[in-house]
């Protein structure tokens, strides 16, 4: 087996891809799909997202310094991929996508009723990098589907069959693997 070397680019997949809501100071609201996202920090709680300055959503966001992640399922495969492709200046992707608006508690963004998880955010850093600007922000509400924890009050994400991006491409996940530590547990 041979390595093709390619030009420098981005490779680094599969990622999580969400639905971003996000709002202006008038109140005019739209999702945007991104799969340029991840954790940045545990204590205190910060993700990051990474939006192109021409997105119409980008001016939302540097407005309110606001937005809410909410993951994406199997379910909602559909509008993920529709809310990445269609402009929220010319639709209404709430509407087009059946998507119900929620309240969140700290931030002033609607949240996607139908997403399992709903991590609302408050932008602390941004950097412009070329191509997309990094927001940096800190988690300060998390919201979480009841009809996905069990009877201890352990959340089972993968019930909800979240999905993943690779390349152009969306896949459901698997099967598990093994738990974070199994490589060293030790075996009765």
């Amino acid at each position: 087996m041979a390595k093709v070397t390619w030009k420098p680019g981005n490779m680094l997949y599969p990622l999580p891809v969400v639905m971003v809501s996000c709002a202006d100071l008038n109140g005019n609201d739209n999702i945007l799909t991104i799969a340029w996202t991840g954790t940045t920090c545990s204590n205190p709680p910060m993700l990051s997202i990474s939006v192109r300055p021409e997105r119409y959503s980008y001016h939302m966001i540097e407005e309110t310094g606001e937005f809410v992640v909410n993951l994406t399922t199997r379910a909602l495969a559909h509008a993920t991929d529709f809310c990445g492709v269609r402009s929220g200046r010319d639709t209404d992707k709430w509407k087009e996508m059946h998507l119900t608006r929620e309240a969140a508690d700290s931030v002033k963004v609607p949240m996607i009723k139908e997403s399992p998880v709903n991590i609302e955010c408050r932008v602390v850093e941004k950097k412009n990098l070329g191509s997309h600007v990094i927001y940096q922000a800190e988690v300060v509400s998390v919201h979480v589907d009841d009809v996905y924890m069990d009877e201890n009050q352990k959340f089972h994400l993968e019930e909800a069959e979240p999905i993943v991006y690779s390349h152009g491409t969306y896949f459901s996940l698997g099967e598990e693997l093994g738990t974070f530590g199994y490589s060293v547990k030790k075996k009765r």
